[in-house]
């Protein structure tokens, strides 16, 4: 019988125990989000797959934030993050340190994800703007874009469902 997991069943770690553990080394990069909603379910996605960091850039929300809240559940809390005037900012001193910078974007010549070979150096994807997209200053500054197929007749997933489905295929 099928028997539904309590809390404790999950062994879920705690704020304390998560801000030690040993991370993916991947960053997320928010590329000017409006949504608050999404900015959160960014967070709860890095708390749940336990990324290095997240870098929120231009107009995205940043915490402490209700509506931001409302979906990370406390993952604010666990999952580091830093704030960047500008999206190219935050790519610079990502290169600085030698991460491999993909933006997740529909354009000529992208990787299919399910053609894409995670780097063996550090990765920070870059998500974009729910209406434009990934920057096109921000796109010239990537080692690849990857994009994810689709097969029906709209052209693009909600950017929260986009990071959800490009760190499951990263960490799988």
């Amino acid at each position: 019988m099928n028997e539904k997991l309590s809390m404790n069943d999950l062994g879920r770690l705690s704020s304390e125990e998560f801000k030690i553990a040993k991370k993916n080394r991947i960053i997320i990069i928010l590329d000017n989000i409006r949504s608050l909603n999404n900015v959160g379910t960014a967070f709860r996605t890095a708390d749940a797959f336990l990324i290095e960091a997240i870098y929120i850039c231009g107009i995205t929300g940043i915490p402490p934030n209700k509506e931001i809240d409302r979906t990370a559940l406390g993952a604010t809390n666990t999952v580091d993050w830093k704030y960047f005037k500008t999206t190219e900012e935050a790519v610079f001193e990502l290169k600085e340190k030698d991460y491999f910078i993909a933006s997740v974007e529909q354009v000529k010549n992208s990787i299919m994800l399910n053609h894409f070979t995670k780097p063996k150096q550090p990765l920070a994807l870059v998500f974009g703007n729910e209406i434009y997209g990934v920057e096109q200053a921000v796109i010239n500054q990537s080692d690849a874009c990857i994009e994810i197929p689709q097969f029906g007749s709209k052209h693009s997933f909600n950017v929260s469902v986009t990071i959800g489905i490009v760190l499951w295929e990263m960490l799988k």
